[in-house]
């Protein structure tokens, strides 16, 4: 079933962003992906939050690792249908306020195609 697989998707997707683990997580996405960020648009202006590609989305993951180490997300709710995934989560960084997150993956053929990000 699509939805189960997509659901499959997302926990490979947190796990592989929990370990830090970039080529896992880049794995997971199609190589003309698109990644839209609030935090971005806030880091790289030029961006206006959105980058293409997976050396666009190597260099922005790696530069999250690297700046935050304790980075790790904490999922709260999933929900799939055939071509996407709801994720809503919590932000937890060391010294940090956590900051409630959701976010939505489209997938198409079994990798993410795009996604993007909503928070406050």
């Amino acid at each position: 079933m699509i939805t189960q697989k997509n659901l499959s998707i997302a926990h490979s997707w947190f796990e592989a962003f929990n370990a830090h683990n970039l080529e896992k997580l880049l794995s997971l996405y199609d190589e003309d992906a698109e990644h839209f960020s609030p935090k971005l648009k806030i880091r790289h202006p030029e961006t206006k939050g959105l980058v293409t590609g997976k050396e666009a989305l190597r260099n922005w993951w790696r530069d999250s690792f690297n700046r935050l180490p304790t980075l790790k997300y904490k999922v709260t709710s999933l929900t799939a249908n055939s071509d996407r995934v709801f994720m809503e989560y919590i932000r937890l960084v060391e010294n940090e306020e956590s900051m409630m997150v959701a976010e939505v993956l489209e997938i198409k053929e079994g990798v993410i195609v795009s996604s993007r990000v909503y928070h406050s």
